[in-house]
């Protein structure tokens, strides 16, 4: 089950200040000798051991061909492709293939290559439409409370807000509300 925190955007100005929407909170990651052991508990013929090493092997060639320029295809999980970060250039004659160095003011110099990095396009089963189909949906503990009428939302910092209004992916200062 995937449990919902609540979060307040904080952001003055902002079309939804003051409102409250919800945020999936992720359980702590596994690591892939923990993937391999729930794999073997799903009834593989396999060894745990023997799962680690391929799952291991997979991660370095698939490495290895996105480095490549070669996409990856994992049927029902994801595509696997190459990706740039760069500066543009004045024309095609102007841009190189060197590293951008970036300065304390932000601004980068020296080439026209940020970053290179590798993308994951889910396909089939995760795709978005099929995990939304798929997921069920819960309340964390103390948004749980929330609803329940047992807390109210605050503007203050107090026994359930935390967070600085800058620690959201979206990068608008949406402040959790709900940390249990």
């Amino acid at each position: 089950m995937i449990k919902l925190n609540f979060y307040k955007n904080k952001v003055q100005g902002h079309k939804n200040f003051g409102k409250v929407y919800a945020r999936a909170k992720n359980n702590d990651p596994i690591e892939i000798a923990a993937l391999s052991k729930h794999i073997a508990q799903h009834g593989s013929p396999y060894t745990k051991d023997v799962i680690l090493g391929v799952l291991t092997k997979a991660a370095s060639c698939i490495r290895e061909l996105v480095l490549e320029g070669t996409p990856v295809k994992i049927a029902d999980l994801c595509i696997f492709t190459p990706a740039v970060t760069t500066i543009p250039a004045v024309d095609a004659d102007h841009f190189t293939l060197t590293r951008a160095t970036r300065a304390g003011d932000g601004t980068y110099s020296g080439g026209n290559i940020v970053s290179v990095r590798m993308q994951c396009r889910a396909t089939g089963e995760a795709t978005q439409k099929r995990l939304t189909q798929d997921a069920e949906l819960g309340y964390t503990s103390l948004a749980e409370k929330i609803k329940n009428g047992e807390l109210t939302l605050s503007n203050t910092k107090g026994e359930y807000i935390s967070g600085t209004g800058t620690n959201s992916s979206s990068g608008w200062g949406d402040e959790p509300v709900v940390n249990p």
